[in-house]
């Protein structure tokens, strides 16, 4: 049976036979001898994502040293809340900062302790996944929102809906309405000032761009004097 070590947008840990783009930790190692997990999802603030094959080192999963973790793609380890790795990934990481430092406006780029304590603030509600409420016109490319208990990563005009074989569907985003949004706010300032993600090849648009997943009722052709109302009511 496949080990609990995929992550959905969520961040969330299940077990699944397909496969990822990338991997990454936490920071060190949180299950049990036996391979299980323990009551812990992370054991320091350093969340990372790192690239499947480097200089020909073997890993030994869920071994004495990491909690080794498999993501589809980019996009998907930044909604979790996670970073590209300095070791790893040092020119994706540099560029990560830089987009951070552009952001957040400062003379200096920051050091990755601070980043990551930001992050953690961000990415957790106590033991839970916090979401932040934005505007989805305002959000940038591999952002990812929840809608109907789904998530959905942003892509142009349209919501690919996420699954871990890959996205299986895609959606018009929505206009005019707020959002849960699973990505951290810092990471949308990241994304927002140019740092590109690495996607899964499904996220690509189908040919003609047909559109194959029903946009939910509540944001279909309505008014914007109805989706105000509705937001009312909704408390969004």
């Amino acid at each position: 049976m496949p080990l609990q070590n995929r992550v959905n947008p969520l961040g969330e840990l299940f077990s699944s036979p397909a496969r990822g783009l990338f991997f990454g930790n936490r920071g060190g190692r949180f299950h049990a001898d036996a391979k299980t997990l323990t009551a812990r999802r992370w054991a320091s603030r350093q969340w990372i994502c790192c690239v499947l094959d480097f200089k020909g080192r073997r890993r030994d999963v869920w071994g004495r040293f990491y909690t080794e973790l498999f993501f589809l793609d980019e996009p998907t380890a930044l909604a979790a809340g996670h970073r590209p790795c300095f070791e790893c990934r040092r020119k994706d990481a540099e560029a990560f900062v830089e987009a951070w430092r552009k952001a957040k406006h400062l003379p200096e780029r920051p050091y990755v302790d601070a980043m990551d304590i930001i992050l953690h603030g961000e990415r957790l509600d106590g033991r839970r996944k916090r979401l932040h409420r934005r505007d989805v016109n305002t959000l940038p490319d591999a952002a990812f929102v929840l809608i109907e208990g789904e998530a959905f990563a942003v892509r142009g005009d349209t919501l690919l809906r996420w699954t871990p074989d890959g996205y299986a569907s895609r959606m018009p985003r929505p206009r005019g309405v707020t959002v849960d949004v699973l990505t951290p706010p810092a990471i949308l300032a990241v994304l927002s000032n140019r740092y590109r993600p690495h996607w899964h090849p499904s996220a690509e648009a189908p040919e003609g761009g047909a559109t194959c997943h029903k946009l939910p009722s509540r944001f279909d052709g309505v008014s914007t004097q109805r989706k105000r109302g509705w937001r009312r009511r909704l408390d969004i």
